[in-house]
């Protein structure tokens, strides 16, 4: 059995300890996906693709994670340590897909992964560079529905006056005024000006001091 082909999708961020992703082609007759090519204490390493292991909850019966600490369906509180533990004493969380059975095909794999990984920086670094890896579009943004669009469209409206800073959005088919605080102060003046004050509410300079001589002032009219 001979690698015929080795793809590679680096990862750009340095402080991540996954450095790239990888499929593998044996004898141009079957593919392997999604190798993952890891920077651990001892250097780069290639974890086989795998899913996460899963048990049932007690109560619902819904799967969850065996990191979970809560039951996603039912909200019941799982024992965090429930998780069976390998030979080092570290919890079993994942299960490889697909792995190697021996030592040496685990040794061919990783010596033609690494191999590829290092040729495949050098030739990121030069211009022109395409990627090879198919990631079927996973990395694209999807496109909106045309409806989101039409209820998120908004459009601002020229002001009615020049000293008027109100503002129309329309939303949801609708249209809402929205006016800023300065102009809703400034449209909306005191209900009396000293001018307009009605005659009964003025009191004269003279009537005041009137009213001092004559005794009226603070607590004169209690007895």
């Amino acid at each position: 059995m001979d690698i015929s082909e080795v793809r590679i999708k680096l990862m750009n961020d340095p402080h991540e300890r996954l450095l790239a992703f990888c499929s593998i082609t044996f004898d141009v007759s079957f593919v392997i996906r999604d190798l993952k090519i890891i920077q651990g204490a001892k250097g780069a390493f290639v974890a086989m693709p795998s899913r996460k292991l899963m048990d049932r909850c007690p109560k619902c019966h819904t799967k969850n994670h065996l990191r979970a600490s809560f039951c996603n369906q039912c909200g019941v509180r799982l024992d965090e340590n429930r998780a069976d533990k390998d030979d080092a004493g570290r919890a079993r969380l994942y299960a490889d897909i697909a792995h190697p059975i021996n030592s040496e095909c685990r040794e061919l794999i990783q010596q033609e992964v690494l191999k590829a990984y290092q040729d495949e920086t050098i030739s990121a670094k030069q211009d022109g560079y395409i990627c090879r890896y198919d990631d079927f579009g996973e990395e694209d943004y999807a496109r909106l529905s045309p409806s989101y669009e039409e209820d998120s469209e908004e459009t601002k409206a020229p002001a009615e006056t020049a000293g008027s800073e109100s503002i129309h959005i329309r939303k949801n088919n609708q249209v809402f005024r929205i006016d800023s605080a300065e102009s809703s102060q400034e449209s909306s003046p005191p209900h009396h000006t000293a001018a307009e004050q009605p005659e009964s509410d003025k009191v004269s300079s003279n009537e005041s001091e009137s009213r001092l001589r004559g005794g009226d002032t603070f607590g004169s009219g209690i007895v």
